[in-house]
């Protein structure tokens, strides 16, 4: 489920169907912080908009909250690896065409 912060255009929360434990700690929401270009390096654009999961692994750490390894990122449950990828995703559209494709 994603909740948007105050504004949506630059952060996202979620809350993890399957929560990730991490030691004694249990991790149920994830901030997404809409990444800067910098935090792009060396991934393909185009991997990352089609939630290939290895590009997914590559920037989660870089704009996570809290951080998210990419060992953590391969032991999400695959529901919950899709909500942060479309996310994902949808950061990397302008938002004239997020506000187009949110209305349809």
């Amino acid at each position: 489920m994603t909740t948007p912060s105050t504004d949506n255009t630059k952060s996202k929360t979620i809350t993890l169907d399957e929560p990730l434990k991490r030691g004694d700690t249990e991790i149920t929401t994830i901030t997404l912080r809409k990444p800067k270009a910098g935090e792009l390096r060396g991934v393909s654009l185009i991997d990352l908009g089609n939630m290939n999961v290895v590009a997914l692994q590559q920037v989660l750490p870089r704009i996570t909250a809290p951080i998210l390894t990419a060992q953590d990122v391969a032991s999400l449950d695959p529901a919950d690896l899709m909500d942060i990828g479309m996310e994902v995703a949808g950061f990397l559209v302008k938002k004239a065409d997020r506000m187009v494709f949110q209305k349809e």
